[in-house]
């Protein structure tokens, strides 16, 4: 069973655009001791802009450099055959499982959105995060529906990233025996309870997430709050603020983000 912390990793580039595997390496080495598992290649990864060779190497480069730790490979893309294609690449790769949004078609149905993931589940065998968001795929996955996704097989874990502890609580009270996640380090304390945490603080002060899983206080989620106001974690491009901030710690070579490079 996952918990704790599971990092969302960015993804280091070097100048030219490419992934960079010596950065990689330094970020999983920072990290490994403070985290239960490594997830490269979603948001705070820019998943969504990757290109299918980046993703292919930060994923390799992750697992290759991951002395034992769990990776759970991102998938965002815009269909479920996509999806499906995808997750077979993160199979071969070495991945330990796949954290998947809904397809990115706003207002799909609540049975389209399960049949995604029953689709991905019949179609390769690998273990399944879901991660419900909607900024992204513009979906929001009812509490019904996601409850009933966790009837399907290898179902491992949930990104839960819907911005309201409310729901967050709600499902915690479901009693699933499928782990949640909370993804939002400004509702850790709302959502007590959780099993863990995956968000782009890990990245930076992943301790401080431990301490607050350990021990959820108002005090702790007061100085959460205030360490992602320094380090521009609630800004819309969060991962360029994590990637300066990596990179004048001698982690990363460049604090560069996937739009800004020319492939």
């Amino acid at each position: 069973m996952y918990s704790g912390t599971i990092v969302p990793l960015v993804t280091p580039l070097t100048a030219s655009g490419e992934v960079s595997e010596p950065s990689v390496r330094r970020l999983v080495d920072s990290l490994r001791p403070h985290v239960s598992g490594l997830m490269p290649a979603l948001t705070t990864g820019e998943g969504w802009k990757l290109s299918e060779r980046q993703w292919r190497d930060v994923v390799t480069y992750t697992v290759r450099h991951a002395a034992g730790l769990p990776v759970i490979a991102g998938v965002q893309l815009p269909s479920t055959e996509q999806v499906i294609e995808r997750a077979k690449v993160a199979q071969a790769c070495g991945a330990s499982a796949v954290a998947v949004t809904t397809p990115f078609q706003p207002d799909l149905s609540q049975e389209e959105i399960y049949q995604h993931y029953a689709d991905l589940r019949e179609a390769v065998f690998i273990p399944l995060f879901i991660y419900n968001e909607k900024a992204l795929s513009g979906n929001q996955i009812e509490l019904k529906t996601l409850l009933r996704i966790c009837e399907l097989p290898d179902v491992v874990g949930i990104k839960e990233s819907s911005g309201s502890a409310e729901f967050t609580r709600s499902l915690i009270a479901a009693r699933i025996k499928v782990p949640v996640f909370e993804g939002w380090e400004n509702l850790l304390h709302e959502a007590a309870g959780v099993d863990g945490f995956i968000g782009p603080l890990a990245n930076l002060e992943p301790e401080l997430a431990n301490a607050m899983l350990a021990d959820p206080s108002a005090a702790r989620q007061k100085e959460i709050n205030a360490t992602c106001e320094r380090y521009g974690l609630f800004l819309d491009d969060w991962y360029r603020h994590a990637k300066k901030e990596l990179l004048q710690r001698g982690i990363l070579d460049t604090d560069l983000a996937v739009e800004g490079v020319e492939l």
